[in-house]
């Protein structure tokens, strides 16, 4: 199953979801475990996932040559510009409250919502594991800490002996590939999910167009939040970057740029697309191929600008939806959660929404909200690819420059 064929049958089982929760609203309750199967089957696959994925990147990157002053730099600006992404998404989401709009339902009581940590203290502390075997027990509430954990386990693998590391990176490399098929096979069964998900939802609505419209309204407003701040982040921010950090000009790397941003949005896949994003920073900006081959690579496995962007704008819409409002302290949480998740997400179709169920959880926010994100992902998805792909890029730039190399831009 194609990822395009995908997406049309999750847009079919929207579609379908809807006017089976308007016409027989009553019903829904003969479908509602399948869409509690879906849940299930993303929370089963997300945290052994995010473990190998992290464990697998940190060991590739551990065994490159390069590592040294090329890796620094690179991981650094990375980390900084996914951030500034993650802060975007949430300012935009926060200033234009698409999830106002709507009303969705839930059995998740209010006042139970966020209470993980009762300050900013608390949740430092708390990335920290006490017991590792009990947060993996616990789940994705414990996320940051099994990131914090996974991450640590990978960069001291990657500097024992050849033939201890080996052994476990065989393992890990394995545990990878396994998990990325079942998660494949979860994300197979998304349109029943959906279809289930929203048919729920909406039977509550039943007789009340206003709230249906509402919902629609809000959607769309979500739509074009999200397509602004990856837009904003794109044209406004990385350019500013250029411009008065690296010293270059942001006008023309963007045009030069045109042809592996065209391809990842269409695609959809950064990895498809690295090829032609390698050749193109290579002859057009003058980036010289020592850089590319490293940078590039290093920022399709673990730079996911748009990513991260989406997961921390979606998350806030879906807690405006359900009438939850975040304190400053669970805003904060979630951004990390994000930044961190961001970097465990695996390079499959739909990575970023199997993550979502993780974030969610991270601020006990409803998943039932998520067969609604499901309805305009495929956009997004294009969007949020693109963004990806032009972060890697402009890393790339950045590198070349503080190696003072001299661009054609």
């Amino acid at each position: 199953m194609n990822k395009i064929a995908l997406h049309w049958q999750i847009l079919l089982a929207l579609f379908l979801g809807v006017v089976f929760g308007i016409l027989l609203p009553t019903h829904t309750s003969w479908i509602k475990w399948i869409g509690d199967l879906f849940l299930r089957g993303l929370n089963m696959v997300v945290i052994p996932l995010v473990i190998s994925s992290i464990v697998v990147g940190i060991l590739n990157v551990g065994n490159s040559a390069n590592l040294g002053r090329l890796g620094i730099k690179a991981i650094l600006f990375f980390l900084s510009s996914t951030l500034i992404a993650t802060l975007t998404g949430l300012v935009f989401v926060d200033l234009f409250t698409p999830g106002s709009q709507v009303r969705l339902t839930t059995t998740v009581q209010s006042s139970s919502m966020g209470t993980h940590q009762n300050s900013f203290i608390d949740m430092l502390v708390n990335i920290i594991p006490f017991n590792i075997f009990s947060d993996l027990a616990t789940g994705s509430d414990r996320l940051l800490g099994i990131i914090f954990f996974s991450i640590l386990f990978g960069i001291f693998l990657s500097k024992e002996e050849v033939r201890f590391r080996d052994n476990l990176a065989n393992l890990f490399e394995v545990f990878f590939r396994i998990m990325m098929k079942i998660t494949g096979l979860v994300i197979s069964f998304s349109p029943f999910g959906v279809f289930a998900l929203i048919a729920v939802q909406f039977s509550h609505y039943t007789g009340n167009s206003e709230q249906m419209i509402a919902v629609a309204g809000g959607l769309g407003t979500y739509l074009l939040t999200i397509i602004g701040s990856l837009l904003f982040h794109n044209f406004v921010t990385l350019s500013l970057v250029l411009f008065f950090i690296v010293r270059v000009n942001p006008f023309k790397h963007l045009l030069y740029m045109i042809s592996p941003l065209l391809m990842s949005f269409s695609s959809s896949s950064s990895s498809a697309t690295l090829p032609l994003t390698l050749q193109d920073v290579e002859k057009k900006d003058g980036v010289s191929n020592r850089i590319t081959s490293f940078v590039i690579p290093l920022g399709t496995a673990i730079n996911r600008n748009g990513t991260a962007l989406f997961e921390c704008g979606a998350a806030v819409f879906v807690a405006q939806a359900y009438g939850i409002e975040l304190s400053f302290l669970q805003q904060t949480l979630l951004v990390a959660t994000t930044l961190l998740a961001s970097v465990g997400a695996a390079g499959i179709p739909m990575a970023a929404f199997v993550m979502m169920s993780v974030i969610l959880d991270s601020v006990n926010i409803p998943k039932e909200g998520l067969g609604l994100l499901l309805a305009v992902d495929r956009i997004l998805d294009m969007f949020r690819t693109a963004t990806n792909v032009y972060g890697n890029t402009c890393a790339a730039v950045f590198v070349a420059k503080t190696e003072n190399e001299v661009l054609n831009i």
